[in-house]
């Protein structure tokens, strides 16, 4: 009996020991529906990202096959502005992201032509130009923008996540099909017009990552698949590459028909998710609330 229980008690702290270091985060309220998505422009959105210049407005896209066009849309998902980009196709845009460029005095929105379901292509590209501003105009076109083309470092694979780290201006992307996946880096300065590498910088012990996003503020991260939602609170203001590291907290995740999309709100006050349509399943825009800072 008594080798019995050694055995047990063995077994127990052996099995702890082995389990991830991933925590329920309980400074988050539940996800809150803010509404519907039935508009057929947005059928297949597959990013998000909180408008710097239109303050309560929120920037989404569609991915590939679609218009090369970004949408600004309020909290009941009404489109107040549609953005063309001219010259290029959306090839397969999964992400985007607003943040700062080389006009210090400007906010810049990052357009991620990045996802490669069958991993056959080269090379993959980041739209940059200045934030638009909503005014009486419902559409309008842009043919003035910087194009950051990059490769991996180690080859062609799909990645859907892409967010900046606002105080370096570095950019970053996550793989999406692996286990585990890469975190990717772009260091800023970047040289315009050449080809880039973006550097495999650490794993993350998840899969399907699928959206990101970097709060400028505190300098805090969500990541997120289709069935979890992570957060790594930064208290000392590492640099993403450390923060990274350490393990996450969870968010209990409103599950969501194709959830491809998450940002946090310009104010840190919590973060938005929005989900494609599939199936004729209902859609919706979350918010989810910070109930303690």
């Amino acid at each position: 009996m008594k080798l019995y229980l050694i055995t047990l008690f063995l077994t127990a702290v052996i099995t702890s020991c082995g389990q991830k270091s991933i925590d329920t985060e309980k400074t988050f309220g539940k996800g809150q529906q803010l509404s519907e998505l039935t508009n057929k422009k947005l059928k297949e959105s597959s990013g998000l990202a909180a408008s710097k210049q239109n303050p309560g407005l929120l920037w989404t896209h569609n991915d590939s096959g679609n218009e090369p066009e970004i949408y600004l849309v309020d909290k009941n998902l009404n489109i107040k502005l549609t953005v063309s980009l001219v010259g290029i196709e959306n090839r397969d845009w999964e992400d985007i992201t607003v943040g700062p460029g080389p006009d210090s005095a400007k906010s810049y929105v990052y357009v991620g032509d990045i996802g490669d379901n069958d991993a056959v292509y080269s090379y993959k590209y980041i739209y940059r130009f200045p934030e638009p501003v909503a005014d009486s105009a419902t559409n309008i076109s842009i043919a003035d923008f910087e194009t950051i083309v990059f490769k991996l470092e180690d080859g062609a694979k799909d990645t859907e996540s892409l967010f900046v780290d606002t105080r370096s201006q570095n950019l970053y992307v996550i793989s999406k099909r692996e286990t585990p996946v890469w975190l990717y880096e772009l260091k800023s300065p970047r040289a315009n017009g050449d080809t880039l590498t973006a550097a495999k910088q650490l794993s993350l012990p998840f899969t399907q990552i699928v959206s990101a996003d970097f709060l400028p503020e505190t300098g805090d991260v969500v990541i997120k698949n289709y069935e979890h939602i992570y957060f790594w609170r930064n208290q000392n203001d590492k640099p993403v590459t450390t923060l990274l590291k350490n393990p996450p907290n969870e968010i209990p995740y409103e599950q969501e028909p194709q959830g491809e999309a998450i940002a946090w709100a310009t104010d840190g006050s919590g973060f938005y998710t929005l989900s494609e349509k599939k199936k004729k399943k209902p859609s919706y825009l979350y918010f989810y609330p910070r109930e303690v800072n």
